[in-house]
Protein backbone atom coordinates (compact mmCIF):
# COMPACT_ATOMS: atom_id res chain seq x y z
CA UNK A 1 0.00 0.00 0.00
CA UNK A 2 1.21 3.09 -0.63
CA UNK A 3 1.53 5.83 1.86
CA UNK A 4 -0.03 9.30 2.24
CA UNK A 5 3.36 10.62 2.40
CA UNK A 6 5.01 8.90 -0.75
CA UNK A 7 0.95 9.91 -2.08
CA UNK A 8 1.72 13.61 -1.38
CA UNK A 9 5.21 14.01 -2.56
CA UNK A 10 3.90 12.65 -6.08
CA UNK A 11 1.18 15.21 -5.67
CA UNK A 12 3.66 17.86 -4.74
CA UNK A 13 5.96 17.54 -7.42
CA UNK A 14 3.77 17.03 -9.94
CA UNK A 15 2.08 20.39 -8.92
CA UNK A 16 5.64 21.90 -9.44
CA UNK A 17 6.29 20.72 -12.31
CA UNK A 18 2.92 22.09 -13.97
CA UNK A 19 2.52 25.39 -12.65
CA UNK A 20 6.54 26.01 -13.78
CA UNK A 21 5.37 24.56 -17.14
CA UNK A 22 2.64 27.13 -17.13
CA UNK A 23 4.47 29.68 -16.19
CA UNK A 24 7.14 29.01 -18.72
CA UNK A 25 4.66 29.18 -21.66
CA UNK A 26 3.37 32.75 -20.88
CA UNK A 27 6.76 33.80 -20.82
CA UNK A 28 8.87 31.36 -22.87
CA UNK A 29 6.69 32.12 -26.04
CA UNK A 30 7.01 36.47 -26.15
CA UNK A 31 10.85 35.73 -24.89
CA UNK A 32 11.77 32.99 -28.01
CA UNK A 33 10.37 35.29 -30.59
CA UNK A 34 11.93 38.63 -28.85
CA UNK A 35 15.29 36.24 -29.66
CA UNK A 36 14.27 35.31 -32.86
CA UNK A 37 12.93 38.26 -34.56
CA UNK A 38 15.19 41.20 -32.79
CA UNK A 39 17.88 43.21 -34.19
CA UNK A 40 19.59 44.33 -30.83
CA UNK A 41 23.10 43.61 -31.37
CA UNK A 42 23.82 42.98 -27.59
CA UNK A 43 20.51 39.69 -27.75
CA UNK A 44 23.40 37.44 -26.95
CA UNK A 45 24.13 38.54 -23.20
CA UNK A 46 20.28 37.46 -22.77
CA UNK A 47 20.95 34.17 -24.46
CA UNK A 48 23.99 33.29 -22.69
CA UNK A 49 21.89 34.42 -19.45
CA UNK A 50 18.90 31.83 -20.23
CA UNK A 51 20.87 29.46 -21.06
CA UNK A 52 23.39 29.15 -18.16
CA UNK A 53 20.91 26.76 -16.12
CA UNK A 54 22.15 23.86 -19.03
CA UNK A 55 25.46 24.32 -18.00
CA UNK A 56 25.74 25.77 -14.10
CA UNK A 57 26.09 23.20 -11.84
CA UNK A 58 21.83 23.03 -9.96
CA UNK A 59 23.86 23.37 -6.37
CA UNK A 60 25.53 26.56 -7.62
CA UNK A 61 22.85 28.55 -8.86
CA UNK A 62 20.64 27.23 -6.03
CA UNK A 63 23.39 28.35 -4.01
CA UNK A 64 22.95 32.38 -4.94
CA UNK A 65 19.05 31.92 -5.43
CA UNK A 66 19.18 30.88 -1.70
CA UNK A 67 21.38 33.78 -1.28
CA UNK A 68 19.23 36.29 -2.73
CA UNK A 69 16.15 34.85 -1.47
CA UNK A 70 17.32 34.85 2.45
CA UNK A 71 16.11 37.88 4.47
CA UNK A 72 19.38 38.41 5.44
CA UNK A 73 20.07 39.88 2.15
CA UNK A 74 18.23 42.69 0.33
CA UNK A 75 16.19 41.06 -2.11
CA UNK A 76 14.95 38.39 -0.08
CA UNK A 77 14.24 41.28 3.09
CA UNK A 78 12.36 44.02 0.95
CA UNK A 79 10.43 40.70 -0.36
CA UNK A 80 9.89 39.79 3.40
CA UNK A 81 9.06 43.30 4.97
CA UNK A 82 6.49 44.98 2.46
CA UNK A 83 5.25 41.81 0.88
CA UNK A 84 4.98 39.48 3.18
CA UNK A 85 6.27 36.30 1.42
CA UNK A 86 9.33 34.22 2.19
CA UNK A 87 11.10 32.61 -0.63
CA UNK A 88 14.01 30.89 1.21
CA UNK A 89 12.59 27.02 2.22
CA UNK A 90 9.33 27.51 0.52
CA UNK A 91 6.97 26.28 -2.04
CA UNK A 92 6.92 29.57 -3.67
CA UNK A 93 10.88 29.66 -3.40
CA UNK A 94 11.31 26.28 -5.52
CA UNK A 95 8.53 27.39 -8.22
CA UNK A 96 10.66 30.33 -9.07
CA UNK A 97 14.43 28.72 -8.65
CA UNK A 98 12.80 25.97 -10.97
CA UNK A 99 10.83 28.20 -13.48
CA UNK A 100 14.88 30.24 -13.60
CA UNK A 101 16.52 26.61 -13.87
CA UNK A 102 14.17 25.12 -16.88
CA UNK A 103 14.35 28.53 -18.57
CA UNK A 104 16.11 27.33 -21.01
CA UNK A 105 14.53 23.87 -21.79
CA UNK A 106 11.15 25.70 -22.92
CA UNK A 107 12.38 28.82 -24.99
CA UNK A 108 15.52 27.27 -26.92
CA UNK A 109 12.40 24.71 -28.57
CA UNK A 110 10.16 27.77 -29.84
CA UNK A 111 12.88 29.92 -30.56
CA UNK A 112 14.76 26.84 -32.85
CA UNK A 113 11.14 26.34 -34.16
CA UNK A 114 10.90 30.46 -35.14
CA UNK A 115 14.05 30.12 -36.61
CA UNK A 116 13.33 27.85 -39.21
CA UNK A 117 10.47 29.15 -40.44
CA UNK A 118 10.21 30.90 -43.26
CA UNK A 119 10.44 34.67 -42.83
CA UNK A 120 8.17 35.29 -45.35
CA UNK A 121 5.34 34.27 -43.43
CA UNK A 122 5.86 36.99 -40.57
CA UNK A 123 6.06 39.46 -43.48
CA UNK A 124 3.36 38.60 -45.48
CA UNK A 125 1.09 38.78 -42.47
CA UNK A 126 2.25 42.58 -41.92
CA UNK A 127 1.86 43.24 -45.43
CA UNK A 128 -2.06 42.27 -45.14
CA UNK A 129 -1.96 44.93 -41.65
CA UNK A 130 -1.70 42.13 -39.10
CA UNK A 131 -0.35 43.26 -35.89
CA UNK A 132 2.60 41.48 -34.31
CA UNK A 133 0.63 40.02 -31.56
CA UNK A 134 -1.67 38.75 -33.89
CA UNK A 135 0.82 37.58 -36.30
CA UNK A 136 2.47 35.64 -33.62
CA UNK A 137 -0.45 33.43 -32.61
CA UNK A 138 -2.48 33.27 -35.61
CA UNK A 139 0.66 32.69 -38.07
CA UNK A 140 3.88 31.90 -36.49
CA UNK A 141 2.34 29.73 -33.13
CA UNK A 142 0.86 27.28 -35.69
CA UNK A 143 3.36 26.66 -37.54
CA UNK A 144 5.13 25.48 -34.81
CA UNK A 145 3.23 23.01 -33.17
CA UNK A 146 5.84 21.05 -32.52
CA UNK A 147 8.01 23.22 -30.70
CA UNK A 148 5.02 24.07 -28.16
CA UNK A 149 4.88 20.82 -27.87
CA UNK A 150 8.51 19.73 -27.34
CA UNK A 151 8.86 22.74 -24.88
CA UNK A 152 6.28 21.96 -22.98
CA UNK A 153 6.88 18.37 -22.56
CA UNK A 154 10.98 18.99 -21.71
CA UNK A 155 10.23 21.54 -19.24
CA UNK A 156 8.03 19.40 -17.86
CA UNK A 157 9.97 15.92 -17.47
CA UNK A 158 13.29 18.17 -16.56
CA UNK A 159 11.40 19.67 -13.71
CA UNK A 160 10.10 17.16 -11.85
CA UNK A 161 13.63 15.27 -12.16
CA UNK A 162 15.21 18.95 -10.83
CA UNK A 163 17.34 17.74 -7.43
CA UNK A 164 20.41 20.26 -6.59
CA UNK A 165 18.26 23.71 -6.96
CA UNK A 166 15.45 22.49 -5.02
CA UNK A 167 17.21 20.97 -2.42
CA UNK A 168 19.55 24.01 -2.45
CA UNK A 169 16.59 26.52 -2.05
CA UNK A 170 14.24 24.28 -0.41
CA UNK A 171 15.67 21.88 1.47
CA UNK A 172 13.70 18.89 2.58
CA UNK A 173 10.39 19.90 4.17
CA UNK A 174 7.98 17.33 4.00
CA UNK A 175 4.54 18.73 2.50
CA UNK A 176 6.36 22.05 1.32
CA UNK A 177 8.99 21.22 -0.25
CA UNK A 178 9.96 17.49 -0.51
CA UNK A 179 9.21 16.54 -4.17
CA UNK A 180 10.09 13.05 -5.69
CA UNK A 181 13.71 13.51 -6.23
CA UNK A 182 14.61 15.14 -3.40
CA UNK A 183 12.86 12.30 -1.47
CA UNK A 184 14.67 9.17 -3.51
CA UNK A 185 17.90 10.63 -1.88
CA UNK A 186 16.55 10.79 1.24
CA UNK A 187 15.29 7.50 1.32
CA UNK A 188 18.11 6.13 -0.23
CA UNK A 189 20.13 7.33 2.77
CA UNK A 190 18.08 6.21 5.27
CA UNK A 191 19.18 2.57 3.14
CA UNK A 192 15.36 2.76 2.75
CA UNK A 193 15.85 1.26 -1.02
CA UNK A 194 11.97 -0.03 -1.50
CA UNK A 195 10.49 3.23 -1.35
CA UNK A 196 13.15 4.97 -3.06
CA UNK A 197 12.77 2.50 -5.97
CA UNK A 198 9.02 3.21 -5.96
CA UNK A 199 9.92 7.06 -6.54
CA UNK A 200 12.69 6.22 -9.39
CA UNK A 201 10.38 3.85 -11.27
CA UNK A 202 7.33 6.61 -11.23
CA UNK A 203 9.82 8.92 -12.13
CA UNK A 204 11.58 6.80 -14.94
CA UNK A 205 7.94 5.75 -16.56
CA UNK A 206 6.70 9.24 -16.12
CA UNK A 207 9.96 10.75 -18.17
CA UNK A 208 9.44 7.68 -20.74
CA UNK A 209 5.76 8.51 -21.68
CA UNK A 210 7.06 12.27 -22.18
CA UNK A 211 9.54 11.55 -24.85
CA UNK A 212 7.45 8.89 -26.16
CA UNK A 213 4.40 11.22 -26.70
CA UNK A 214 7.08 13.99 -27.85
CA UNK A 215 8.26 11.60 -30.90
CA UNK A 216 4.93 10.72 -30.99
CA UNK A 217 3.25 13.68 -31.86
CA UNK A 218 6.38 14.62 -33.73
CA UNK A 219 5.57 11.68 -36.03
CA UNK A 220 2.11 12.21 -36.44
CA UNK A 221 2.69 15.91 -37.17
CA UNK A 222 5.64 15.34 -39.76
CA UNK A 223 3.37 12.78 -41.66
CA UNK A 224 0.58 14.67 -41.52
CA UNK A 225 2.68 17.83 -43.37
CA UNK A 226 3.80 15.90 -46.24
CA UNK A 227 1.24 13.59 -46.66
Amino acid sequence: MLDQDFIYTLLLTGKLALITTTILIFIGVPIAYWLTYSKFKLKFIAETLICMPMVLPPTVMGYYLLVAFSPENAFGNVLQEFFDVRLAFSFNGIVVASIIANLPFMIQPLQNGFSALNDDLRQISYTMGKSKITTLFKVLIPNVKTSVITGIALTFAHCIGEFGIVIMVGGNIPKETRIASVAIYDQVQALNFEVANRYAFILFIVSFLILLLIYGINRKINFTTFR
